[in-house]
């Protein structure tokens, strides 16, 4: 294992966390809604990708 990768994962965690808590203000979500908005914009995403595979 890398010297310090476990720091390095755990800054990698925080500021993942930030950014979700920041995202979510931001939009005024609860985290319910949040949830919903992250599972529409992945099939969203999803389809994007299929349609360009697919062609």
């Amino acid at each position: 294992m890398i010297k310090g990768s476990s720091n390095t994962a755990m800054n990698l965690i925080e500021k993942h966390k930030a950014f979700i808590a920041w995202y979510q203000k931001r939009l005024g979500l609860s985290d319910y809604g949040l949830l919903w908005f992250v599972f529409f914009k992945g099939v969203v995403i999803t389809l994007i990708v299929e349609y360009f595979i697919a062609r």
